[in-house]
């Protein structure tokens, strides 16, 4: 008897949940899914951009503007005056100490006092001095320096320095290339290159004379000449005074006059 009342309860729940989905839960076969297909029309590539040809044409003859297709003074410039001879190595701190750097060069008094400080880190072993006491100009336009010249930090003030103190270039076996970029895009020194070790060949005051146009250094108080590395594209924008300005002499950026 119990079993058969289990029977029939679970007959009846089972019979009122079938009807009770019928009610609510209707047969209803899934609609069958399509997948759209797609062929794409591809056209032809010149009749899609063609509108905008010009606007290309005219993109592309302004990228090809390079240092070399401006006109620049680097042919004919030479500088004549004293060196200063340097060893190997010379680095940033011994250009300019850090202490120094608080300087603002955009500011003109500032500019000048961080000229007077040029090369101030020497060593005690040069006897002579870039700068004499009490001076903040120095009486030799050109530098001469051995391997590895301008390493250390890649502060701009170094070549800012050089430049602000006198300097008109730099002539070196090699550099750090943070200081040969900083001296391009300040523009304050030409970082020429030799090909020999002319810190052995020249001595501090000899009288020399550098011709850019024709890569060569002539030492007057010996009577020897040397051939230097062609400046190459960085000769116009040091030309220019730097990099901002070779920018707004070719057309780059605006003028400040605009």
């Amino acid at each position: 008897m119990a079993a058969s009342l289990i029977r029939t309860s679970y007959s009846s729940a089972f019979a009122f949940s079938t009807s009770k989905a019928s009610v609510f839960s209707p047969s209803v076969s899934p609609p069958s899914i399509k997948v759209p297909t797609f062929s794409p029309t591809v056209k032809p590539l010149s009749s899609t951009v063609a509108p905008h040809a010009a606007c290309a044409i005219s993109l592309t003859t302004r990228a090809t503007l390079t240092p070399s297709s401006v006109p620049s003074d680097t042919l004919t410039t030479t500088f004549h005056g004293l060196c200063y001879v340097v060893g190997d190595n010379i680095d940033t701190d011994q250009i300019i100490p850090a202490e120094y750097l608080t300087l603002v060069p955009s500011n003109p008094a500032e500019y000048e006092k961080l000229g007077s400080y040029a090369l101030i880190g020497l060593p005690s072993s040069y006897d002579t001095r870039f700068i004499e006491p009490n001076e903040t100009k120095t009486k030799y336009s050109i530098v001469i320096g051995g391997a590895n010249f301008g390493c250390g930090s890649s502060r701009e003030h170094a070549p800012v320095a050089l430049g602000a103190a006198g300097a008109k270039a730099v002539v070196a076996e090699s550099y750090a290339r943070i200081f040969f970029r900083n001296s391009v895009a300040t523009g304050e020194v030409y970082p020429l290159e030799s090909e020999v070790r002319l810190c052995e060949e020249c001595k501090t005051g000899d009288v020399v004379t550098i011709e850019l146009g024709e890569s060569r250094l002539i030492n007057h108080s010996t009577g020897k000449e040397y051939k230097l590395k062609p400046i190459g594209d960085a000769g116009p924008v040091i030309d220019a005074g730097g990099i901002f300005a070779y920018a707004r002499k070719t057309g780059m950026i605006p003028s400040e006059s605009n």
